[in-house]
């Protein structure tokens, strides 16, 4: 039975930047779930929480629940925010995984009793929670004002990268090695950008949402450790006992004019190696979802879409199904994650050669982010286009999908596409080649 937390709207619609700066500054374990700057629809939360104890009570939530009777219509009605990781998730599907980062827990939930929500489309805006709580945070809102100017990155250094360009390459060749040997038909490959000196993740977050904002963006503080993301790919929603995954793959630059723009855009739709690439994954997560959700409910929403973000052109499709009842964010978890557009496929066979080639854990990049609701709706983001802070500096991982098709001078340019924002947002520069 889920627990009905009160929502009470504020007077006045307030800058969720603002506030989130001012919680940032006053608590350790924070969130802000993030719609983006300019959003005009959707919803953002942002609070504080106690990290959670007990990780298997997330995973035992049943999922698809009836929503209980409310005022206000926010998907997100109290739980937790937090991520997970990709080594936890490839160990628990049978793959080989890297010894995790000692510094960064493998999975990370916030409880959170009370919170605000932001609902971008009419502009309005609630403290949800127990009175006390929601009071003292509505209050916060009115009085944050305007956000302090964020600081200017520091003086960029270079990264290190876990893979010089030449060998990456390489890797991308081995990658096609093993399609034509008939191991896999699809290989996610990625590398890791590092910084060995203190981040100041609260500001690198706020360049980052500035420079590349994002619909499924998103901040996370536990222990020490935060995640920044300017994610654009919604892994898992559950609404109403239905499940949608939305993956990602083809990716180009925006043009420089508006004609370059839309050119680019055209040739995403069009490039043969995008939509294999793509299709490959749909059917991989139409098979993920089957496993868990009523037969014949599983089907494909969206096919082969061009979205468009400040940094990137991305060819997206929809996969959704009915939940079998019962299934619980473990149960889905265990049939869906790692995702397929992280891993490649048959994702077994991918996720064991990657292991192999990659040569180092992943970490909370290529895992996944977001809210858990006791009720038994869901919304998580893949973790790319992300920063992760830790005490001892910061990584970016940032990768692409490889089929027989692939050029390797254009996957490891795709690679420095995907890593330049958010290296940039910490004062990082990529390494030459790159």
């Amino acid at each position: 039975m889920s627990k009905e937390y009160p929502a009470v709207p504020l007077d006045a619609w307030v800058d969720p930047e603002a506030v989130f700066c001012a919680l940032a500054d006053g608590d350790a374990d924070v969130f802000w779930l993030d719609a983006g700057p300019t959003a005009s629809s959707g919803w953002s939360f942002l609070g504080t929480g106690r990290r959670e104890e007990r990780l298997d009570s997330v995973r035992d939530v049943p999922l698809g629940g009836p929503r209980p009777g409310r005022d206000d219509v926010a998907p997100f009605r109290g739980g937790w925010v937090g991520w997970l990781s990709y080594e936890d998730a490839a160990a628990r599907a049978g793959a080989p995984a890297a010894e995790p980062d000692p510094v960064v827990p493998r999975a990370a939930w916030l409880r959170a009793d009370s919170f605000l929500a932001f609902d971008h489309a009419t502009r309005r805006a609630w403290a949800v929670g127990e009175e006390t709580d929601a009071a003292a945070l509505a209050a916060l809102a009115r009085s944050a004002g305007a956000p302090h100017p964020v600081r200017p990155a520091p003086t960029a250094v270079q990264a290190s990268a876990r893979h010089l360009p030449d060998e990456y390459a390489g890797l991308v060749e081995r990658c096609r090695d093993h399609i034509r040997e008939g191991d896999a038909y699809q290989l996610c490959l990625t590398t890791r950008f590092s910084l060995d000196r203190p981040v100041d993740a609260v500001a690198a977050y706020r360049r980052l949402r500035s420079a590349t904002p994002s619909h499924h963006g998103g901040f996370i503080r536990a222990g020490g450790v935060a995640l920044a993301s300017a994610s654009p790919e919604q892994f898992l929603e559950v609404e109403d006992g239905i499940v949608r995954t939305k993956p990602i793959k083809g990716t180009r630059p925006r043009g420089v004019t508006p004609d370059d723009d839309v050119a680019l855009a055209a040739e995403l739709r069009a490039n043969e190696k995008e939509r294999a690439e793509n299709v490959m994954i749909v059917d991989l997560m139409r098979n993920d979802l089957s496993r868990v959700c009523e037969p014949g409910s599983v089907g494909v929403d969206g096919l082969l879409e061009v979205e468009s973000y400040p940094a990137v052109h991305q060819l997206v499709s929809t996969v959704s199904g009915r939940l079998l009842s019962g299934t619980t964010l473990g149960g889905l978890l265990d049939a869906a994650f790692p995702a397929g557009s992280m891993t490649g496929a048959p994702k077994l066979s991918a996720m064991t050669i990657l292991h192999e080639l990659e040569r180092g854990p992943r970490g909370v990049f290529s895992g996944c982010f977001g809210w858990v609701g006791d009720d038994g709706a869901l919304d998580l983001a893949m973790v790319i286009r992300s920063i992760v802070a830790h005490s001892g500096g910061a990584y970016v991982g940032a990768g692409g999908g490889i089929t027989w098709r692939s050029e390797p001078p254009a996957e490891v340019a795709e690679v420095g596409i995907k890593a330049r924002a958010p290296l940039a947002a910490i004062g990082a520069t990529l390494p030459p080649g790159w």
